[in-house]
Formats: C-alpha cells, structure tokens, sequence
C-alpha cells in the first residue's frame, strides 16, 4: 500500500482548513510581498512568485505552512511574533494537519493542488530566526504542492481535502 493510500484513509475525518496568508517571491532571495488573492496556474506556480518561471510541472511550486506551525517556531525559539514572510513560505494555513496533507490532493478557493513534499529549511532560517533557526524548524516546515488546476486563491478561502 503506498503512503498516499495509508494517509488518505484519514481524510474524511479532517475539517476544512483556511487560508490564513498569501506571499509572493517576485525574485529569488527578494523580500516576500503581501497578497490578498492570486491566481495560481496549473503547472507553473503563483502569478508573480519567482517559481512561477522555473520549470514547468515541479513540485515544489508552491510552499505551505500551518499557523500552529509558526507558533511552535515561536516557542521553541522565544520570538514572541515571526511574520510569515519571515518563513518564506508562499501560504499560510490554519486548522488542519499538513502532515496528512502529503501526496494528497485538495482545494484552495477555485484551485486544486497536490502537496508532494515536506518543505525543509534552509540556512537562511538561521539568519531569519537566530542561530538554530533552521534547526527549530526542521519537522515544522510545512509542505510544497504543484497545482494542477488553475484558479483563483483568496485570503479567507477554505483549504478542503479531494477525498477518494
């Protein structure tokens, strides 16, 4: 039985979750840029994010983070606040498990995604959150996902599991 099979079967006991957070890339290393609403585009990534131009059909076009993610960054490293473009990732969500996400399909507003893989920090976690940044997040890190049905995202959207 593939992972994908194994985590599906808890599915239909997850609530939605929501989209708490949308942060765009214009360029690599370029600082994180506030959005309300943005069109994600099969196969390419978010409209105006950097890996949006990078190869075609990656799985790592978009990166999610749960909120209570952040929290427990938060604790563990004594910020009482980090920002989400702190992180750098592309959403931010609230309410639900990632972690069951993983190769799992589900919706944000008019769009479908597949998560595809956990999304690990890099060594600039240290720089953003201290020595041992990147340490703390490790397990934390939430998802990355490839879109493979293009619509529009807003803040406020629902997140709901594509179950069977």
């Amino acid at each position: 039985m593939t992972q994908r099979h194994l985590i599906g079967r808890y599915l239909k006991d997850l609530s939605p979750g929501r989209l708490d957070w949308i942060g765009l890339r214009p360029a690599r290393k370029a600082d994180m840029i506030n959005v309300e609403a943005v069109m994600a585009l099969a196969e390419l990534g978010l409209e105006g994010d950097h890996r949006c131009d990078k190869t075609p059909g990656s799985g790592r076009q978009v990166t999610l983070i749960a909120a209570e993610s952040i929290r427990t960054v938060e604790i563990y490293t004594g910020h009482l606040h980090i920002a989400p473009e702190l992180l750098r990732r592309n959403l931010v969500v609230s309410g639900i498990n990632l972690n069951l996400l993983r190769h799992q399909q589900f919706r944000i507003g008019d769009a479908l995604f597949e998560a595809t893989a956990l999304c690990h920090p890099c060594s600039r976690m240290d720089q953003a959150l201290g020595k041992g940044g990147a340490a703390t997040m490790f397990g934390y890190g939430g998802l990355c996902a490839k879109i493979l049905e293009t619509g529009v995202i807003r803040v406020g959207d629902r997140l709901v599991p594509v179950i069977g």
